[in-house]
């Protein structure tokens, strides 16, 4: 491997004693941070070593030209140079751990960049005009070669059957012409130029595929559109390898010729899948034919890069390894298991697919990981309560690891189990109370590991009375006693009212064992207050003994002080998800589930929750400029009705979540693309327009959804349990708000009740009275990480994170760039590759980006520049229509005890449900966007020492948060605490 070899005037013998003794105060660093199997690709296409000691040389070399032979005796330029070559061989093979290829320019852009971020600009100036010269020399002599040796030099390829075959260059400009079809701003002739410099002679044939994607795939921070050019070039790599494993003739077919093949390997594909048993058989049995010609291949081209590599890691069919799923055949695929029972199947089979495809609308993950397989367990989420008894506590568990075997995120409540110090009759002994059996559930989590895509996924709940309340505070800390600590399992606490009131009042609070206030977790409202108010006077005439008083708002600083430095416990509200649940007749909501949007009846031994999730893409609902409503009911009508089918269709692996997913058939559909929708409207998300588009657009999915599930309860039946539902009562969710304002008092409720008018709930209330609903529920807004990134669309209601930020997985990183930005910077001729280089410097903020409109700077400003009050009033507005509840995350840059205290107070008064994480900010924020070490997925592992003295009285002292982003998690593909609800 050489960089430069320049020489002194002195001769080379000095200059080599120089780079030899420079070279080898990095030995050693180098030997620790270079992987093994690197190759260099060389300027004539042939391959050697990489040997991270010779860049070392080059920079001596490089110092001894510009400051003279006596530069490499300095002990300032011998440890800079040891520096930067450990920075450079980092910077280089940091992604390389199972070997790879650099290209010799990629390795002296590195050198260069290190030169110049030390300030050495004379040496770096030196080193580019070496190379220019050089470049020239090389271009002059390449000139005089005749046809016979360019042809000699030529590159060959080798074949997957070891046979060589010169490269097919015309191929790879086809290939690239297709993929940039219809985009603009991307160069095709630029792609396959920089792929072609990265080959060298003999380069595989999936080498060869990868070089084109990664050339595009290298320049989607200079213009977004080159996602898509990736994307494409991608599914390329993808057609080969299905196409071969099926045995086709045809394996290498372009994007354009794929169009024919489509239908066959459909079918092709379908009936392996069913022989190697990795789908139902009875997929076989549907109309292939007729399938097969439905599908739209067109349709491939829609992925952005994330999105594609997402599915193909993640989600395909595959067999050793080998993905022989295609998208469209994926989406089929699944649309085939939705239809499975319907009378007229193939016709549903394409209705479903048709919508999936379009991305209008996206099944959850379980449901697309599942679909048409021999064990369809399609649904999200399960909620369990927990028993206080021995054998029932591990039959809890039990049930938890059947459940997340296949696939499902969990929620737990664990408020019945007895407080330390409790008696146990049995024993004649003492309790050691909840928090032990809560490790046992973490280990479990962490060892059924979702048959193999996934850890575990589990949310603990505990209500705020109980007797181990504050120890359950601690359980994701990373200092103390580590028998007592959860570290893989997420916590959230279940907050009555009356605790809230008491905060606002300044009152005392008690803590019982629930085996002493046994009717007490299944109370709301004023029956739980008067209940509560009489075993404090139980407690006080020493009936009770086992019970501790604290001060509510001590209490309630604790709470914030380890949401802020853990990320847990999350704050969720009991009575509101009671009060206003629609199957309050015939139950109790004792917590939510893995992402707090689940608000369903559960009961120890008779009642596990289920829920099937999938979310509605808001911005392909607005067309020409606001939401298009006749789309918006179409697309809901087909998928409540693809909910629906889930609930005969999926797999239980526990007979009680069977027995009550039956009964009460609930559903949650969602949205998601929020903050998407607000970039086509133009609206900044914290402005008044914004807030009125999250009212009129969830009050338009509440309707249709209503109206959906009445539509089908009509045609199939209403759900078994719905007489004496609030349904039935005629009590919609938007009326729901009356009965959660005279429960609490209407002081202590600031959530708007009215409705637009827009619609006719009138009609609509006494529809559902006269033939009933399909669904006990019909709405929870989940979280959509992966959903979201499979459509190309921003997660959930999420505001935009960042306008330019990197994700990383399993499979790289993605660099991912906020379109909407980028467009409207091009058409005023504001985007290039300063601005490009602006974003990375601000960390994907525009605010003090000096050529940015104000305008822009208002509608794309990143989450953590959005008012955290503005989030909860959009919430409090989507809240009002939704009959169970939203993940909603908070943001807030610069925390303090007394904006988090007026922060969640103002998500209790504002009608919340519940909340999601607390993200945060540290106070000495250095990350930049292109840091990608996993930093950005942390929620805070801020210092507890102390916080919980200062949780006892004054004000909150939150804990300093590190040089990272404290609480910043972008959810990424591989984080199971969303993924499970997606």
């Amino acid at each position: 491997m050489s960089l430069q070899p320049i020489e002194t005037g002195t001769g080379s013998i000095e200059t080599r004693r120089a780079a030899s003794a420079s070279s080898s105060a990095s030995t050693a660093e180098l030997a620790a941070t270079a992987p093994g199997g690197i190759k260099v690709i060389r300027r004539n296409g042939k391959l050697t070593s990489f040997d991270g000691s010779k860049i070392s040389i080059a920079l001596t070399k490089a110092f001894l030209a510009v400051e003279g032979g006596q530069a490499a005796a300095s002990s300032r330029v011998r440890q800079l140079v040891a520096e930067l070559t450990t920075q450079v061989t980092q910077a280089l093979t940091r992604h390389l751990n199972g070997g790879g290829t650099l290209h010799i320019e990629d390795i002296q852009d590195q050198v260069e960049l290190a030169l110049m971020r030390a300030g050495e600009h004379k040496v770096a100036r030196d080193y580019v005009l070496y190379r220019n010269e050089r470049a020239k020399e090389r271009a002059a002599e390449a000139a005089k070669q005749t046809p016979a040796q360019r042809a000699k030099a030529a590159l060959n390829v080798k074949l997957d059957d070891g046979s060589v075959v010169p490269l097919d260059e015309p191929r790879m400009h086809r290939l690239t012409a297709e993929a940039c079809a219809g985009l603009t701003g991307v160069d095709g002739e630029e792609v396959v130029t920089a792929a072609v410099r990265d080959l060298y002679d003999g380069i595989p044939e999936a080498e060869l595929s990868q070089a084109l994607t990664l050339a595009a795939r290298a320049r989607i921070e200079k213009e977004p559109n080159y996602t898509y050019v990736s994307a494409r070039l991608l599914l390329d790599a993808m057609r080969h390898e299905a196409l071969k494993f099926l045995g086709e003739p045809q394996t290498r077919p372009t994007f354009e010729e794929m169009k024919g093949l489509y239908a066959d390997y459909f079918r092709d594909f379908i009936h392996k899948a069913a022989e190697l048993e990795l789908v139902d058989p009875k997929l076989c049995l549907f109309d292939l034919h007729t399938l097969g010609e439905a599908l739209l291949p067109d349709r491939d081209a829609k992925f952005d890069y994330l999105g594609l590599q997402t599915l193909y890691d993640r989600y395909f069919i595959h067999s050793n390894k080998v993905r022989f799923e295609l998208p469209q055949a994926f989406f089929m695929r699944v649309a085939m298991g939705l239809a499975m029972n319907e009378v007229e199947r193939e016709a549903r089979a394409i209705e479903f697919y048709t919508l999936l495809s379009s991305f209008d609308f996206m099944s959850s993950t379980p449901t697309l990981f599942n679909s048409g397989t021999l064990r369809p367990q399609l649904s999200s989420c399960y909620l369990t309560q927990v028993p206080d008894d021995l054998h029932g506590i591990f039959g809890a568990i039990h049930d938890n690891a059947m459940l997340s075997k296949f696939a499902g995120g969990l929620g737990n409540d664990w408020t019945p189990v007895r407080g330390m110090g409790a008696y146990i009759k049995g024993t004649n002994g003492k309790s050691n109370g909840v928090v032990p059996f809560l490790k046992v559930a973490n280990d479990t989590a962490v060892a059924v590991n979702q048959g193999g895509k996934r850890k575990g996924a589990l949310c603990a709940y505990l209500e705020t009375w109980h007797r181990d309340v504050e120890e359950f505070l601690d359980l994701r800390k990373n200092t103390g006693d580590d028998r007592r600590r959860t570290h893989d399992i997420d916590t959230a606490n279940w907050v009555p009212d009356l605790f809230m009131k008491r905060v606002m009042e300044d009152g005392p609070w008690t803590l019982f064992s629930p085996e002493d206030t046994v009717d007490l977790h299944d109370l709301m409202g004023e029956a739980f207050e008067k209940r509560y108010n009489e075993y404090e006077k139980l407690a006080d005439e020493g009936r009770i003994k086992n019970y501790k008083r604290v001060q509510a708002l001590g209490l309630w600083r604790k709470m914030l002080s380890m949401l802020f430095e853990t990320g847990h416990p999350w704050v969720t509200f009991k009575d509101p998800c009671n009060v206003r649940s629609p199957q309050q007749h015939v139950g109790v909501v004792h917590s939510s589930n893995l992402c707090t949007e689940i608000t369903l009846n559960t009961k120890a031994g008779s009642e596990i929750a289920v829920c099937n999730l999938g979310s509605v893409n808001l911005p392909a609902h607005i067309v020409d400029g606001k939401l298009d409503e006749a789309k918006l009911e179409k697309t809901i009508n087909t998928a409540l009705r693809m909910l629906d089918n889930v609930i005969e269709y999926n797999y239980y692996s526990v007979a009680t979540a069977r027995n009550s997913n039956l009964r009460h058939r609930p559903v949650g559909l969602g949205v998601m693309g929020f903050q998407d929708a607000l970039y086509k409207l133009r609206l900044p998300y914290e402005s008044d327009a914004a807030i009125k588009f999250a009212d009129e657009s969830m009050e338009a999915i509440s309707y249709f959804t209503i109206k959906a599930s009445s539509n089908l309860s009509e045609e199939r039946g209403s759900y078994t349990t719905f007489k004496g539902s609030l349904w039935d009562r005629g009590i919609l969710p938007i009326d729901s708000i009356k009965l959660l304002s005279d429960a609490r008092g209407a002081q202590y409720l600031k959530q708007d009740g009215s409705q637009s008018g827009r619609f006719d709930w009138n009609t609509l209330r006494a529809r559902v009275q006269t033939v009933g609903m399909r669904n006990s529920n019909c709405m929870a807004i989940a979280p959509t990480a992966t959903i979201a990134n499979i459509t190309g669309v921003s997660q959930s209601i999420e505001p935009q994170f960042s306008n330019l930020y990197v994700k990383s997985n399993l499979s790289g990183e993605f660099t991912v760039i906020n379109e909407y930005l980028a467009n409207d910077l091009k058409a005023l001729n504001l985007w290039d590759e300063v601005m490009a280089h602006d974003l990375k410097y601000y960390d994907g903020s525009v605010q003090k980006i000096d050529r940015v409109p104000h305008e822009l700077k208002e509608i794309y400003k990143c989450a953590f520049e959005v008012d955290s009050k503005r989030l909860i009033d959009a919430g409090s507005r989507r809240q009002k229509w939704i009959d169970q509840a939203q993940s909603l995350n908070l943001y807030m840059a610069a925390p303090s005890g007394k904006k988090l205290d007026e922060l969640y107070r103002h998500a209790w008064t504002s009608g919340l449900k519940t909340t999601y994480y607390l993200r945060t900010l540290g106070a000495s924020h250095a990350e930049k966007t292109t840091i990608t070490d996993g930093r950005l997925n942390k929620v805070g592992n801020g210092d507890s020492a102390g916080s919980s003295a200062a949780a006892a009285s004054g004000p909150i002292t939150m804990p300093r948060a590190a040089t990272d982003v404290s609480g910043a998690n972008v959810c990424s593909i591989l984080d199971p605490g969303c993924e499970a609800c997606q």
